[in-house]
């Protein structure tokens, strides 16, 4: 009830129906989110785009300037020289054969993982484990790389992935409620710009159909696209 309480409490206090300027949308986000956790802020965009087709699939990753306020656990599977190399980057656990043993057994207190191209193939076996997860390693999303150092930075330094959902939507965290305003709106902006970078060759129409912010526990405000649009370009 309490909950239900505060969540109605928050709807009352705002026009759900209004578009926002992001600095607006983001105060209104903060104020609500009174849960007794630091929530995560969200961004979702529903995008012009026809999933059903690999080439308006949209997938990737980018690294948000403030990072999203959680510390990120980063297990490195490689083997040699390049065990060294990602721990000097401050990977959390760094191994090869015996974190493939574990992570078969169901061991997943891990975050993020990250492997080098040499390792695939017994990495590659536990994709019935890891895919569902979201955890498995990607060449697309810099987790498959001999450049461990640097995937190991970005990661920690606020690299988020992103990928579109089969209704065409595309949403990720931003930071948490008790980042400072300004840290939000240049998270959320650097997110918007690079999922117009990467706005699809075939997509027609209106590319960026509505964009809403939203706290773990608390209502969406809906963003004023026009307005983050004009931001952009300026």
């Amino acid at each position: 009830m309490k909950l239900a309480k505060r969540y109605r409490a928050a709807v009352e206090s705002y026009d759900t129906s209004a578009k926002f300027p992001l600095e607006k949308a983001i105060e209104l986000v903060k104020k609500n989110a009174t849960a007794k956790f630091d929530e995560t802020v969200e961004v979702a965009a529903r995008l012009g785009v026809d999933p059903r087709h690999s080439d308006q699939q949209l997938r990737g990753t980018v690294v948000l300037p403030h990072g999203i306020g959680k510390t990120v656990r980063v297990l490195v599977i490689t083997k040699g020289e390049k065990e060294k190399e990602a721990k000097d980057a401050g990977a959390d656990m760094v191994g090869s054969e015996e974190y493939v043993a574990k992570l078969k057994e169901g061991w997943l207190d891990v975050d993020k993982i990250i492997a080098t191209p040499d390792m695939m193939s017994e990495v590659g076996k536990l994709g019935k484990i890891l895919g569902p997860k979201g955890m498995m390693p990607n060449p697309k999303s810099g987790t498959v790389t001999f450049d461990v150092a640097k995937a190991v930075k970005e990661v920690k330094a606020g690299k988020i992935e992103y990928r579109t959902d089969k209704n065409g939507n595309v949403h990720a965290p931003v930071g948490k409620a008790s980042f400072e305003k300004d840290k939000l709106v240049d998270n959320v902006t650097v997110f918007v710009r690079e999922i117009m970078r990467v706005k699809p060759a075939a997509a027609k129409g209106q590319y960026v159909k509505s964009l809403c912010v939203s706290s773990t526990m608390g209502p969406g405000v809906k963003l004023d696209v026009q307005e983050i649009m004009a931001a952009l370009k300026a």
